[in-house]
Parts: C-alpha cells; sequence; structure tokens
C-alpha cells in the first residue's frame, strides 16, 4: 500500500517542473512558517488525513500550497492602493504555479485512474514566521485505486 508515497512523489515531480519553482517540500504548514533554511519560491505538499472508501480506493486530503517571500521597501508609501511591496506578485505567482499544476493533474489523473473533485477552491494568504510570506493554498481531494490489498484473501 504506497498511495501516500505515489502521490507525494506525483506532486513533488509537478512542482519541480515548474520553472518558478526553486523547492518543494512536505511539511506542517505551522512547521514551515517556522523553517529558516526554506529556498523560495516553494510548492509545500501536505496529505493529512483521508478515508478508506469502499475498499476498494482511498481518499487523500491534499493541500497544496505555494509561496514566496515579501519584499518590503522601507520607502514613503507612495501608492495607497499597492503599497511598497510584492505582496500582489507573490500571490500572482502562487496562482500561477497551482493553476499550472492543477491543470496537469486535470489530465493526468484520467490516465493514472485516479478522481478529484473538479473544481477545488483556493485561498490567498500572508502569514508571518521566520519569514513573511505570500502565497496561495489549494484543497481538494484524490480518490485513488486501492491495488495492493485484497478483500477477498486472508491477511
Amino acid at each position: 500500500m504506497n498511495q501516500l508515497s505515489e502521490l507525494y512523489q506525483y506532486f513533488k515531480d509537478l512542482a519541480d517542473a515548474d520553472s518558478l519553482v526553486n523547492s518543494v517540500r512536505k511539511l506542517n504548514p505551522e512547521a514551515m512558517a517556522l523553517d529558516k533554511e526554506l529556498i523560495f519560491p516553494l510548492v509545500n505538499v501536505f496529505i493529512e488525513a483521508g478515508s478508506f472508501n469502499n475498499g476498494a480506493t482511498v481518499v487523500f486530503n491534499v493541500v497544496l500550497s505555494a509561496w514566496d517571500i515579501r519584499d518590503k521597501n522601507n520607502e514613503v508609501i507612495t501608492d495607497q492602493f499597492w503599497g511598497q511591496d510584492n505582496e500582489v506578485d507573490n500571490h500572482n505567482m502562487a496562482l500561477g504555479v497551482l493553476n499550472r499544476i492543477w491543470l496537469t493533474m486535470l489530465t493526468d489523473f484520467e490516465k493514472l485512474n485516479i478522481t478529484s473533485s473538479e473544481n477545488p477552491s483556493f485561498a490567498l494568504g500572508s502569514f508571518e514566521g521566520a519569514k513573511l510570506l505570500d502565497g496561495a493554498v489549494l484543497e481538494f481531494e484524490v480518490e485513488v485505486p486501492n491495488t495492493t490489498i485484497n478483500l477477498c484473501q486472508p491477511a
């Protein structure tokens, strides 16, 4: 039963293929905020929960997020709307990365016999831990075949 490892590797490969991404991690989001040695822009893959579904499939709750460091400019703010930082640029980058990953997944899932929600929601976010980060978070479920356990055979 290695569906979890295969999913992690699949998401890592997708993120690594994006030219805007410098690193891919699988961290608890709280741990990510405290890690001082991360290289940005970063994609984080987090799978915390799931369910066994009818013995034939396993459902995983997946959280993909993309983050970059906010560059603050200490000059006097001359534009009250945009401010003096790259917050919107970071959000745009994160949405672009997650959108490319999602579109690739939609194509790949059919080939891999994986099903997923078709319209996942995303949220823009910012948080301050070791660094001030801006990004986006995409949450969805995937249902993968349970090919290694046969319910008709004794354990």
